[in-house]
């Protein structure tokens, strides 16, 4: 029988948090989880909208300790892209990849098991679609391909994609929309690819997440080389080399 936690844990959390319990965990690569959380509810559950694209924060350490006041749970919270949200069923599912290191957030993936409650802050993110635009190019990596599925899927078919995904290897590629749409490499610097795309003489709208080099490399690229408006390079730096979590 699973222990009550704390009631210091369970007050902070249902103030200030949404809350709710995993159903389900499902492996879709050798090194990524679906985590489906279900019964979303809490703080401001009324009011929860989610765009394609954007991340929530989930609480992955105990809120009730001294360290955790005193760094005001910096240290405790995790961004995580939604890889979709079903406002009916009431379900939030996130992809999370095992990076291999040992911090705070992959110990609890690893760890979360069916009927664990999960505590996680409202969606958020400029990570989003422009409708308008009239082309598409999304780059990053396998961080970054969570969050562009489902703003992939929302797209009409009649809207141009253009893409760069970079990859460990071909089976970390997780199942995307239009994904024959899309370059995938594996082990090459992602700007690189980038260069050699033969995108359309008129700017459309980039959304470049990943790395932290690699989106000011592609960023700089864009906006120098090709001309692009910054306000059409969409970035957002989910990491860097020795940190995660850039939030």
């Amino acid at each position: 029988m699973r222990k009550p936690e704390p009631a210091t844990r369970r007050s902070i959390s249902d103030r200030f948090l949404l809350g709710g319990t995993v159903e389900d965990v499902t492996p879709l690569t050798p090194r990524t989880r679906r985590i489906r959380i279900g019964g979303v509810g809490g703080a401001g559950a009324r009011e929860l909208v989610w765009r394609p694209g954007q991340h929530v924060r989930v609480l992955v350490g105990d809120p009730g300790t001294a360290r955790a006041w005193m760094t005001g749970f910096r240290d405790l919270l995790r961004s995580y892209s939604v890889w979709d949200h079903d406002a009916r069923a009431g379900t939030l599912d996130l992809c999370v990849l095992d990076h291999g290191d040992d911090g705070p957030g992959v110990r609890w993936a690893r760890r979360v098991r069916v009927g664990q409650r999960v505590a996680f802050t409202r969606p958020e993110g400029r990570v989003v679609l422009d409708r308008h635009a009239p082309h598409h190019l999304f780059v990053g990596d396998e961080t970054a391909s969570v969050a562009f599925r489902p703003m992939l899927q929302t797209l009409p078919a009649t809207a141009r994609v253009h893409g760069v995904i970079g990859v460990a290897a071909p089976e970390d590629r997780l199942p995307l929309p239009r994904a024959d749409e899309l370059h995938w490499i594996y082990g090459r610097p992602l700007a690189d690819a980038v260069h050699a795309l033969d995108l359309p003489a008129e700017p459309g709208v980039a959304y470049v997440a990943g790395e932290a080099h690699t989106c000011q490399a592609v960023r700089r690229h864009l906006t120098r080389t090709l001309g692009w408006p910054r306000r059409s390079v969409i970035v957002k730096p989910f990491w860097a080399p020795g940190r995660r979590g850039l939030d």
